[in-house]
């Protein structure tokens, strides 16, 4: 049997179950007990829903992963990379407009299957929960601009990389992975004027008590900002967010309605003060080093298995081409992703603490962002008690009560 066949399919399975492992112990960690600390936010009634609503969310993934997994083996047994390979070699294009079907294909065909899902996620069961605003005018239009959006900028980029797999030789990696660096700095640039308005309205943050305690904290901080900004999140769920979008002085603040809906004035400031934190640390840069790191070391590992016979009879493919070969090393690295992401994670997490430390520090809202944290796992049904083990794999926060006791011992210590 096929080395690559055998590792290929081998991974898929362990994946399923490493993720079958890890819902079963999470449903175990599942309590009708209210953590003492949550006591004065929630009550039972509304505890008793999150626990519902993690179950719920829980079994609708395993039964996705479950139907997902047997659909991808048979595609790949009954030789279905090669059906579609054959399909859009029968349009008579060169490599590269051919390679952009055949993967915009198998795109498509891998959103059909996921569909389901996705109405069911959003117009059910989040719906049954309370945390869905979205029409299906707005999931419909959604779907349009991302698949618009996908073919504008992921086409051309697709394209430059087969280009370069295909006439640039030796080095072909190295000028993939500079492309996909200045694509990523491009998009960062761009979103915030071209990409985020196309989903949402942004209006500017009217003038009062909170547009004043920030900008006043933020010139504390000497920290520039060109805008505060709302944004419509209620448009699609009642979930509470606040971010920072742009680079460098073009900075703005964006703060979800769903947010000062539910928040005072000192606990915004509190989660922008969390937020600026991870500017101040340079956590925002050091995450994309460490990402344009990842997909430079990926590139340069795809080098070696691009044009490899073995891996093409493996997915039972008539012929080897760079396109064909993009597609199927990703199935190779996909245990090496799982690694990488449990580095990222652990580091992003520590992150996490490092940026609340910053807000107790810089702020003195201690009390103030524990209070934001517990209405925001309240509004978002958030799971209280993750086990440990989904944590360390799938968490890029801590859970909230380990950053609440972390902020309490760290606002003790500066008091002293």
């Amino acid at each position: 049997m096929n080395p690559y066949l055998v590792f290929v399919i081998a991974a898929l399975v362990a994946g399923y179950l490493l993720e079958l492992v890890l819902a079963l112990v999470g449903l175990r960690t599942l309590t009708p007990d209210i953590p003492a600390e949550f006591s004065d936010v929630l009550d039972a009634e509304e505890y008793g829903r999150s626990q519902e609503y993690i179950r719920a969310t829980t079994r609708l993934s395993l039964v996705q992963e479950t139907l997902v997994l047997p659909l991808t083996l048979i595609f790949i047994l009954a030789g279905g990379f090669n059906s579609v390979d054959s399909l859009v070699r029968s349009a008579g294009l060169s490599s590269i407009p051919t390679g952009l079907l055949f993967t915009g294909l198998l795109a498509l065909l891998y959103f059909f299957i996921q569909l389901p899902f996705s109405l069911y996620s959003t117009f059910i069961l989040e719906e049954r929960f309370g945390l869905n605003q979205t029409t299906p005018r707005t999931f419909i239009l959604d779907l349009c601009k991302t698949l618009l959006l996908t073919v504008l900028l992921g086409g051309p980029l697709l394209a430059g990389v087969l280009w370069f797999f295909e006439y640039a030789g030796e080095l072909a990696w190295l000028y993939s992975w500079l492309t996909i660096v200045l694509f990523a700095l491009f998009v960062q640039l761009v979103a915030p004027v071209l990409i985020l308005p196309l989903f949402n309205r942004f209006t500017p943050l009217a003038d009062g008590e909170l547009k004043e305690a920030i900008i006043r904290y933020a010139r504390q901080q000497n920290f520039p900002i060109r805008g505060i900004s709302t944004m419509d999140g209620s448009r699609r769920s009642s979930r509470a967010n606040a971010f920072f979008t742009g680079l460098g002085r073009l900075r703005r603040i964006v703060l979800y309605d769903t947010l000062l809906a539910a928040m005072n004035t000192r606990e915004t400031v509190a989660i922008l003060a969390h937020e600026m934190g991870h500017f101040k640390k340079r956590h925002i840069r050091k995450m994309m080093l460490i990402s344009w790191a990842q997909s430079g070391m990926m590139l340069y590992l795809l080098s070696f298995f691009l044009h490899n016979p073995g891996l093409s009879a493996a997915f039972s493919m008539q012929h080897v081409s760079t396109y064909a070969g993009l597609v199927f090393f990703a199935f190779l690295y996909s245990p090496i992703s799982l690694i990488l992401s449990l580095l990222g994670n652990s580091l992003s997490r520590r992150y996490e603490y490092e940026a609340d430390r910053f807000a107790v520090s810089s702020s003195g809202l201690a009390e103030s962002l524990i209070t934001a944290l517990k209405k925001l796992c309240r509004r978002n049904l958030a799971n209280l008690t993750p086990h440990p083990l989904q944590v360390s794999i799938h968490y890029s926060h801590p859970p909230v009560l380990e950053r609440i006791r972390a902020i309490r011992a760290y606002a003790a210590v500066k008091e002293n």
